[in-house]
């Protein structure tokens, strides 16, 4: 274990994440920490945070959007009451803007660390870029390549995955599970349109829409789903595709199931950035999984797709 994170072995820390990826780090993290039971979670009301941290000290406020400075400013006021009542030894994020939040007002009084996404490969984030200039602030990139002035690397959650080289599948996916995030406002109908599209006539499709709400496709169709549902959906079907979310892609992974990722792009309103290029590329660099543009997809691509997964 890198040293950063032994460090924080059995202190009592304020853990701070947005839902999705951010989150499914943090927890992942956490697990290999192993805080003090009196440690405190701080996120959104979502089904992922209810599920995943289910039995653990929380504390949901509400929800603070990509680029939602108001909401930070909001966010702040809450998190200096909270460290006024409660001392920690460290507030630790992985992001996204909640990091702002927390982060700017516990550095004058406690350790104060930031690790950026896992999925940020060519360099920080907007939060990162804005917390890389503020003082009393440890920052952790999971990749190389950063500014050693200004960050350090010692570790990777991908580093645990590795491709299972025995499992093969030549078949068309008859069962496809397609899950786009909950990220709002952006919608993703470029994904939907080219699946219904490639996809055998006979195709069995679960949907998880998100913020692409749709009344026009086969199979079923939700809009959020319990992590016990997606657990269900992903399990049952022989190939899963995901927007190039990292919460979604390591949980996924975790369940050894053939992926095909997607990323959303800037030019479409599809995210606020290009940043789920970065990951894209990893996983596919890394034989975790099989991506592809939209415009890439047709019925090899999912074919290759379900022919590839890890231990």
């Amino acid at each position: 274990m890198s040293q950063a994170l032994e460090s924080m072995r059995g202190q009592k820390l304020l853990l701070v994440a947005s839902t999705g990826g951010h989150l499914s780090q943090l927890h992942r993290l956490a697990e290999r920490i192993e805080p003090s039971p009196d440690s405190l979670w701080v996120t959104f009301e979502k089904p992922q945070s209810l599920s995943l941290l289910d039995g653990q000290r929380r504390l949901f406020i509400p929800y603070i959007s990509p680029r939602d400075y108001l909401g930070v400013a909001k966010g702040i006021r809450t998190f200096r009451s909270l460290l006024a009542e409660e001392r920690f030894d460290a507030v630790v994020s992985t992001g996204a803007a909640i990091a702002l939040a927390s982060h700017l007002p516990a550095r004058r009084q406690t350790r104060t660390i930031y690790i950026e996404s896992v999925s940020r490969f060519d360099g920080p984030s907007m939060t990162g870029r804005i917390l890389q200039r503020v003082p009393r602030i440890e920052r952790f990139a999971q990749h190389p390549g950063y500014d050693p002035s200004r960050w350090k690397q010692e570790f990777s959650v991908l580093d645990t995955y590795a491709r299972d080289e025995s499992w093969v599948s030549t078949e068309a996916p008859r069962r496809i599970f397609v899950t786009l995030g909950t990220i709002h406002p952006y919608r993703f109908d470029r994904l939907v349109e080219r699946l219904s599209s490639v996809a055998p006539s006979d195709t069995e499709f679960v949907w998880q829409l998100g913020s692409t709400p749709r009344d026009d496709l086969p199979g079923e169709v939700h809009t959020e789903m319990s992590a016990a549902a997606f657990s269900d959906a992903a399990l049952s079907s022989d190939l899963v595709v995901t927007h190039a979310g990292v919460g979604t892609i390591m949980g996924l992974l975790d369940m050894k199931r053939p992926i095909l990722v997607v990323p959303r792009r800037k030019i479409h309103n599809e995210h606020v950035d290009d940043h789920q290029l970065q990951i894209t590329r990893e996983v596919a660099r890394r034989g975790l999984a099989v991506s592809a543009e939209v415009d890439e997809i047709d019925s090899e691509t999912l074919v290759r797709a379900a022919a590839t997964k890890v231990l």
